[in-house]
């Protein structure tokens, strides 16, 4: 599982480029993208049976409609997130954020981080250099 890191300021333009990155990398697999929250905090909509389930103390409560599944899970940890990922078979992780992960990285914008692999590149730089991004495995 490949781990793309994007990183840059706030309004840099960071979702914009993974929402370009993502059907590219599509193309050669499946593409799962997590986002940073950092001081937001995501709101579970009040009063559904999921949320309710989940402020029970249910490790995963998930909602399924027609089209799609919600999944709430009570972990905050990354690590454990790509390794749920990994067991999904993702070839491909997106991660928005997380800087000070020592990640190999995209920057958007002009943040002065280290780690940086591309600087504001084309979605095909990305795929030109995807050997540069670490590849990530559980047991």
């Amino acid at each position: 599982m490949k781990l793309i890191q994007i990183v840059g300021r706030s309004n840099s333009g960071k979702t914009t480029f993974i929402n370009t990155l993502i059907p590219v990398l599509r193309q050669n697999g499946q593409v799962a993208v997590i986002k940073h929250l950092g001081d937001h905090e995501y709101q579970l909509e009040e009063d559904k049976d999921t949320t309710l389930f989940f402020h029970a103390g249910a490790s995963i409560s998930v909602g399924i409609d027609s089209d799609k599944s919600v999944v709430a899970l009570h972990t905050n940890n990354l690590d454990e997130i790509l390794s749920m990922l990994f067991w999904e078979k993702m070839d491909f992780v997106i991660i928005e954020g997380f800087k000070t992960r020592p990640f190999p990285k995209i920057v958007i914008g002009d943040l002065d981080i280290g780690n940086c692999v591309l600087r504001n590149p084309t979605t095909g730089q990305v795929i030109e250099s995807l050997e540069a991004f670490e590849d990530f495995y559980t047991k």
